[in-house]
């Protein structure tokens, strides 16, 4: 459940995150929607720290070069702070579970019994957190954030990666 945003630090948060244009050409509507609202859950409630930059609020540019995405890192007034490439290969496989268990509950939940529907749901979990888990650890050096700010970003790595029908 989402935390109250008046309760969330004014600052060592992301205040704004925008795509490079390639992320965001030929994309299907339903893609954008998910893109859409996996930015807003992270605006909505994050922590995040880059370097010895400390708790400031950030600005966040995001583009996918050479199988990496690069997280360009600015402050409250747009000045570069830095720029941190994680390479992708790492959660390949993880993502690729990820999408074929989601698709499996969706279609579960359609025709089979609750069981099978929760059982699906908590794989889904299990693989989100696993995620979740990988992307702090590969982020660490440079950049600091809580467990559920890590789930919304692999969210949104998620979204970035989907192709849609």
């Amino acid at each position: 459940m989402p935390s109250d945003p008046a309760d969330q630090p004014r600052s060592g948060r992301i205040v704004e995150i925008k795509l490079d244009e390639g992320l965001l050409r030929g994309n299907s509507p339903e893609i954008e929607h998910e893109r859409k609202v996996s930015i807003a859950d992270i605006l909505e409630a994050n922590r995040f720290t880059f370097g010895d930059a400390g708790a400031i609020s950030y600005r966040l540019a995001l583009s996918i070069v050479e199988k990496r995405l690069v997280i360009g890192v600015r402050d409250e007034l747009g000045e570069p702070i830095g720029d941190h490439a994680l390479p992708l290969s790492p959660f390949s496989r993880l993502i690729k579970d990820y999408f074929l268990v989601c698709e499996s509950y969706f279609e579960a939940i359609r025709t089979m019994p609750p069981a099978r529907i929760e059982a699906l749901d908590n794989e889904r979990r299990r693989l989100h957190d696993e995620g979740s888990a990988l992307l702090a650890e590969r982020l660490k050096d440079r950049i600091q954030v809580d467990f559920e700010t890590a789930r919304r970003l692999f969210t949104l790595i998620c979204a970035l990666h989907w192709k849609g029908d």
